[in-house]
């Protein structure tokens, strides 16, 4: 007897997702019955295809072979039904997208609105945390990073302009405590510190005629949320490091002064990520065209 399509299908999640429980979340499955699944599949195929922990699910060598053989056909089956679907409707289904809070911001403002009247069968499920994730392994059809920081091996379409980080502080503070002309003098001054999701303190990066400076901050106010951070630079606590185009208004009102801005180049903006090995699902293309259609 072959193996039903229904089970190489459960495999592949699971090979993917690199967990049972994240795999039957997008089966919508009980981890249970996936499990006997897979396990059926194994005792009719006569071979192990998982390496299992308590922590962690892997491929067994049976498995590898399994996966790089069914992946593409089944890629082509999934571009077939949706080939043949699209004839008569518009894209199904949900898109799950994970993003920092100021790439939310940006496709809330630019392509939600349209995307979501264009597109009223797509559920959009936009996930925000500051954390760096593996969009693959956490089950994400897409991402937003800065363009500095995007994995290999993905396609990435630009969704802002260029961005700089920059040292800011209000004009009380650098009227009592003098204006740092260099990234070292930054030691001699209250500098407001950012804990990242990874619980590490970030640290602050310059550069000036191919010079590079990158600072440990000794600060005497640490903040998880570059918004508070940008509340205490105006309440005149500090130096703050922070992405220009948050603080505009307040550069422009004159409520706050940039520091060190000679220091400050310009990099890469947010990008709109996703694997480039893997058939692209219909809610996705409909939201890359959107995105696309906006730009022109």
């Amino acid at each position: 007897m072959k193996p039903r399509l229904a089970d190489l299908t459960a495999f592949a999640m699971v090979a993917e997702q690199r967990s049972f429980r994240r795999a039957a979340d997008a089966l919508g499955l009980a981890p249970s019955s996936l499990s006997h699944a897979i396990a059926g599949l194994e005792r009719q195929l006569g071979l192990r295809l998982f390496h299992r922990t308590t922590r962690s699910v892997g491929l067994t060598e049976a498995g590898e072979r399994l996966l790089a053989r069914l992946g593409p056909l089944l890629q082509g089956l999934d571009a077939a039904v949706e080939e043949v679907t699209g004839l008569d409707g518009a894209p199904q289904g949900v898109l799950r997208l994970n993003a920092p809070e100021a790439g939310a911001r940006l496709l809330l403002r630019r392509v939600v609105p349209r995307f979501r009247a264009e597109f009223p069968g797509v559920v959009l499920d936009l996930v925000v945390e500051g954390r760096l994730v593996d969009i693959v392994a956490e089950g994400f059809d897409a991402g937003i990073r800065l363009g500095e920081s995007l994995p290999q091996d993905m396609i990435a379409i630009r969704l802002g302009p260029e961005e700089r980080f920059l040292t800011m502080a209000s004009p009380a503070y650098l009227a009592a405590r003098g204006r740092p002309e260099t990234p070292d003098a930054l030691a001699g001054h209250d500098c407001i510190g950012h804990r990242m999701p990874s619980g590490k303190l970030y640290r602050w990066e310059f550069e000036r005629h191919a010079q590079e400076r990158i600072v440990t901050i000794d600060s005497g106010l640490i903040l998880n949320h570059p918004g508070l951070m940008l509340e205490a630079a105006l309440a005149g606590l500090g130096i703050a490091y922070l992405p220009e185009s948050l603080a505009r208004p307040h550069l422009d009102s004159g409520a706050l002064q940039a520091v060190l801005a000679a220091w400050c180049p310009v990099i890469p903006g947010l990008f709109l990520y996703y694997p480039g090995h893997r058939h692209v699902p219909a809610p996705l293309r409909a939201f890359i065209d959107t995105l696309r259609r906006g730009d022109g």
